[in-house]
């Protein structure tokens, strides 16, 4: 049994520190916007190399303060992936603005830069490029035609943490970045966790107000906001976590790389793409194959995880329906229709990797 992740072995490795560290939160019984959570901020804003992080409950509540500070309403227009997951655009809706949907680069996944312009309308105020699986946008075309035409910029970043685009690190980039610590993710907590990023600092404060209730002062709401704060024992466990990300990182790079290696001798089969551009992280190894079906059962029979990031495309999807009424966008059904991720974690060995690879080859070999 080779998992997706593997979770109970990682926190075995650091288990007296993490648990050290949660028994000293309960006895100081500073559970709301406490000590770790503020120590958390400053150590992820220094590591980012941001002025600003403000934690939140969870990756989706990041993306959606985001947007609300950034001051998104009913009309506006929001351009953004297709191929990811449902939260990036959930976000843009829940603030009553329209999700515009531009289709892919077909070797990165990511949104393609050279279709952005032909989408901006009038009503077009924003857009959320989305750092999929670990691989940062090309974002210097993408902010140099948001400068051009006046848009602001939220990165997604729920799969990028500690990705780089040229020496700056995803999230500080546009006016905000928005993450997750999912506990798959490449920085993970035992729950649910999110922070947004940004360098301005009124943004900030109007982040911080929206996920206290609207609330600089006790009692006292300037605007109507939310309760979305990250809990102080998750904080704890992303802080023992932010000190090994890069350890972290470079091990999911070693196994993608090996996996890469030899996919890239296999017929029918095309391993990720790296651009060059930035520093790929690997929150998933997802490959492309037209024997993706034949693959993932013989995955299935020998016990090894491996999932399908994203069988159906957002415009595709009921509810968006409305919006997306005929909307065709054929890279990113394309690769829906033969992408695959498999294990990827940094704890994941050679002989688990050869493990995968042997499996595959039996199948597009055969």
């Amino acid at each position: 049994m080779i998992p997706m992740v593997d979770l109970k072995g990682q926190y075995q490795s650091f288990k007296d520190e993490i648990d050290s560290g949660i028994l000293q939160a309960l006895e100081n019984t500073q559970f709301i916007l406490g000590p770790n959570v503020q120590a958390f901020e400053k150590e992820a804003a220094e590591y980012l190399g941001v002025e600003h992080a403000i934690s939140c409950a969870n990756g989706t509540d990041a993306l959606h303060l985001a947007v609300r500070a950034a001051g998104l309403k009913q009309g506006d227009e929001v351009i953004t992936s297709p191929f990811t997951f449902i939260a990036t655009a959930e976000a843009i809706a829940y603030v009553g603005a329209t999700p515009v949907f531009v289709d892919i680069d077909p070797r990165t996944f990511n949104l393609d830069v050279n279709l952005l312009e032909a989408a901006i309308t009038p009503r077009t105020k924003a857009i959320i490029p989305v750092h999929l699986f670990g691989q940062p946008v090309d974002m210097a075309p993408l902010m140099a035609l948001a400068e051009k035409h006046g848009l602001q910029v939220i990165e997604d970043c729920a799969q990028s943490f500690g990705a780089a685009y040229g020496d700056r690190m995803t999230g500080g980039i546009g006016l905000a970045g928005c993450h997750s610590f999912f506990p798959s993710k490449n920085l993970g907590c035992y729950g649910d966790g999110g922070m947004v990023t940004t360098n301005d600092a009124q943004l900030a404060e109007t982040l911080r107000m929206l996920r206290n209730h609207g609330s600089k002062v006790r009692y006292h709401h300037d605007i109507i906001g939310y309760n979305s704060r990250l809990d102080e024992l998750q904080a704890v466990i992303l802080r023992v976590k932010l000190k090994r990300i890069e350890q972290f990182n470079d091990g999911r790079r070693r196994a993608a790389h090996r996996y890469s290696a030899a996919l890239a001798q296999m017929p029918d089969v095309v391993p990720p793409f790296e651009d060059g551009k930035g520093r790929h992280v690997y929150h998933q190894y997802t490959l492309l194959s037209p024997k993706r079906d034949a693959i993932n059962k013989a995955l299935n029979e020998a016990q090894i995880a491996n999932a399908i990031y994203y069988p159906i495309p957002l415009h595709q999807q009921k509810a968006f329906a409305d919006t997306c009424a005929g909307v065709k966008l054929p890279v990113s059904e394309k690769i829906a229709a033969q992408c695959l991720s498999l294990p990827i974690f940094p704890e994941l060995t050679d002989a688990q990797v050869d493990e995968v690879l042997a499996v595959i080859r039996g199948v597009v070999q055969a």
